[in-house]
């Protein structure tokens, strides 16, 4: 089941998603019931599951989408695929101890159709494609042989950063955090619908280049082991959201790679899960 969130005059509203006569519709479900709420609550998601998307419910393409859902905690991890390595790092080193992690702030969090704003004191801003988890049950100190069935789906996450503002300290978060640097959707897929976490083909896709291109099965740490690392620290909620981190840019995409500017357009399309194309405007643009 393809979950998403649609703005509407009265409030958000959870739809269900489905192609009738090659078209991408959606059935709109119970004003009271949230994407969060049918990933974690068997009643919400026994309503769901008796929506029948028709010919008369409205196109995907004619709606305002807002994330599927607003985490509370947005979970990222860096340098998690065999090949993405820091600065300096021998790419054929051996693989870490344990995951990279660190946080972006709920002010990163845009819809998926949002454009998303090139600050005027940022000047190196670059994008990352990542295969996003969301929580379906509540996770504390969940066994990894257990781990999958606290997972509600997944969507696809672009983690907008700037490096300039991540080199200037040791921490990454304000080269992360700028506000709308983590456009999320088009929707959740629903766990038993997707495909196997580990086997999907994540790519990026730059001015109608393919920039990266490098399968789930390359990564260091698995959906599993994460939801169970993370645990171990923190109690995870239905509703948050773990991003796997970004493959490697191909070379010719690295040689040639420069800042994103207004005007600029990137897709991150990850087989099975969905597809996910973001534009960047000036702030003169934002406010107009």
């Amino acid at each position: 089941m393809r979950l998403v969130t649609v703005r509407t005059a009265a409030g958000p509203r959870a739809g269900v998603v489905d192609e009738v006569d090659g078209t991408p519709r959606v059935a709109l479900l119970d004003a009271g019931d949230r994407v969060v709420d049918i990933l974690a609550d068997p009643a919400a998601r026994a309503r769901a599951d008796t929506a029948r998307v028709t010919a008369g419910d409205p196109a995907l393409a004619d709606l305002d989408l807002d994330a599927p859902v607003r985490p509370g905690k947005l979970l990222c991890l860096g340098y998690n695929y065999r090949g993405h390595v820091p600065d300096g790092v021998d790419p054929t080193a051996d693989d870490p101890a344990s995951p990279d992690v660190f946080v972006k702030t709920p002010n990163t969090v845009g819809g998926p159709g949002d454009p998303v704003v090139v600050p005027a004191v940022a000047d190196d801003v670059d994008y990352e494609g990542e295969l996003a988890v969301v929580i379906g049950r509540r996770a504390h100190a969940v066994p990894l042989a257990d781990a999958l069935d606290h997972v509600g789906g997944y969507t696809v996450l672009n983690d907008v950063s700037d490096r300039s503002w991540q080199r200037k300290q040791s921490q990454w978060a304000l080269g992360k955090c700028f506000d709308g640097f983590a456009p999320l959707g088009p929707w959740v897929i629903t766990a038993d619908a997707a495909p196997d976490p580990q086997d999907v083909l994540v790519e990026v896709v730059r001015d109608g280049v393919v920039t990266a291109s490098q399968s789930t099965a390359t990564t260091i740490f698995s959906v599993a082991f994460v939801v169970h690392h993370l645990s171990q620290v923190m109690t995870l909620e239905p509703g948050d959201v773990i991003s796997t981190g970004t493959p490697q840019k191909l070379p010719a995409a690295q040689d040639a790679h420069r800042p994103l500017a207004p005007g600029d357009a990137v897709t991150v399309r990850i087989s099975g899960i969905g597809e996910l194309t973001t534009t960047f405007i000036a702030p003169q643009e934002a406010s107009a």
